[in-house]
C-alpha cells in the first residue's frame, strides 16, 4: 500500500523535484503540502509549489501556508542559489491550484486526524512548522510515523563552514522537534552531495518530452548555475528528492541509529548537527542518519516519477 506522505517545504529548485517524486511515485500517497519561509520568503515558497503543482497535473492536494520565519531568528532566504522568487530560471506560469484556508498546522492536523494510519511527514526546509505543530498538538504526535528531514550534515556545512543551510535558518526548531521523541530521520549534507545534476541527468530529465520535464530542465539549468557561482560546484546536488526516495525506497539509502544534537549559540557553529556516529558521548540515540545512496537507483527513481507527470 503507498505511504501517506505530508511534504513540508519551501520550493526551491530541489523541493520540486521532491513534490513531483511524492506525487509521481506509486509508494507515495501525497496528501498534504505545506509551506515555510526558507529558500525565499514563504509568499513565493507558497506561490511556488502552487505552481509546479499545477504544470505538473498534480490535483486533490492542498496547499497551507506555514510559518513565514523562523521561531526565534529573522529569515536570510538563499537567494544566491534560488533566485529573488526561490524558483529563478523559468518564467513561472500562472499557478492553477489554489491556496487552502488552513495554516499549515492546521491541515497537518486534520490530514493525520483524517488518515487512519501513522503518516510520515517529510520535511525539506527548516523545520519551523513541525515545531509549531509539536508545541500546538502533543496530543497528535502518536499519528506521526516518523519525521524525514532533509537538513543537517555529519560533516561540513553549505551556508556556514559548519551548518547546512535548513538547520542553520532554524535550529531552535531543530532542537524542539528532536526533543519531541517523534522518530526522526536526517537526510544531511554528506549524503545528498553524492547526488549530483551532471549534464547526463539533465538529459534523462528532458528526455521524459513532457511540459513538467521542459519545466525541470530551466530549472536544473538555473540551479547548476548558481552552484557553480556560489559553491564552486558545476553540478549541483539534488538535496530534497534524496528525503522523499527514503520513504519511497528505504533500500536506496543506508543509515545509523545515532545521537544528533543541535548547536544553538556557537559564534561560528549556530547551526551545526552534531552526529556523534562513534558514540563518544555517552548519550542515547534519538535519529536514524543517512550515510549512503544509491545514486543510480536514485536516479531512475525519480526519472520514473517525471515520467508519469504531464
Amino acid at each position: 500500500m503507498p505511504k501517506p506522505v505530508i511534504l513540508d517545504c519551501d520550493p526551491g529548485h530541489d523541493d520540486v523535484f521532491a513534490i513531483w517524486l511524492a506525487a509521481g511515485d506509486p509508494e507515495i500517497d501525497l496528501r498534504a503540502i505545506t509551506t515555510v519561509g526558507g529558500n525565499g520568503l514563504l509568499s513565493h515558497t507558497t506561490y511556488n509549489a502552487r505552481v509546479v503543482t499545477g504544470l505538473a497535473g498534480i490535483t486533490g492536494v492542498p496547499i497551507a501556508p506555514g510559518a513565514a520565519g523562523p521561531l526565534v531568528r529573522v529569515l536570510t532566504p538563499a537567494e544566491s542559489i534560488h533566485g529573488a522568487n526561490a524558483l529563478g530560471g523559468p518564467e513561472l506560469p500562472e499557478p492553477a491550484v489554489d491556496e487552502d484556508p488552513r495554516t499549515a498546522v492546521e491541515l497537518i492536523r486534520d490530514v493525520l486526524d483524517a488518515a487512519g494510519e501513522p503518516v510520515t511527514i517529510v520535511a525539506t526546509g527548516p523545520l519551523t512548522n513541525i515545531a509549531l505543530f509539536v508545541r500546538a498538538h502533543p496530543e497528535r504526535l502518536p499519528l506521526v510515523r516518523e519525521v524525514v528531514w532533509m537538513g543537517g550534515s555529519t560533516g561540513r556545512g553549505n551556508i556556514t563552514p559548519y551548518a547546512e543551510f535548513n538547520a542553520w535558518t532554524d535550529p531552535e526548531a531543530v532542537a524542539v522537534v528532536l526533543g519531541s521523541g517523534l522518530p526522526f530521520t536526517m537526510i544531511g549534507l554528506n549524503v545528498t552531495h553524492q547526488v549530483l545534476v551532471t549534464p547526463g541527468v539533465v538529459a534523462r530529465i528532458g528526455a521524459a518530452g513532457t511540459r513538467t520535464a521542459a519545466f525541470g530542465v530551466e530549472l536544473l539549468t538555473f540551479f547548476n548555475s548558481t552552484y557553480e557561482r556560489d559553491q564552486g560546484m558545476p553540478a549541483g546536488p539534488l538535496h530534497d528528492p534524496v528525503a522523499m526516495a527514503l520513504v519511497a525506497r528505504p533500500e536506496l539509502l543506508t543509515t545509523v541509529e545515532t545521537r544528533i544534537d543541535v548547536e544553538l549559540h556557537g559564534t561560528e557553529t549556530a547551526g551545526a548537527t552534531s552526529v556523534d556516529l562513534l558514540g563518544k558521548l555517552g548519550r542515547e540515540p534519538n535519529a536514524r542518519v543517512a550515510t549512503g545512496v544509491d545514486v543510480e537507483g536514485f536516479w531512475q527513481l525519480l526519472e520514473a516519477a517525471v515520467r508519469t507527470l504531464s
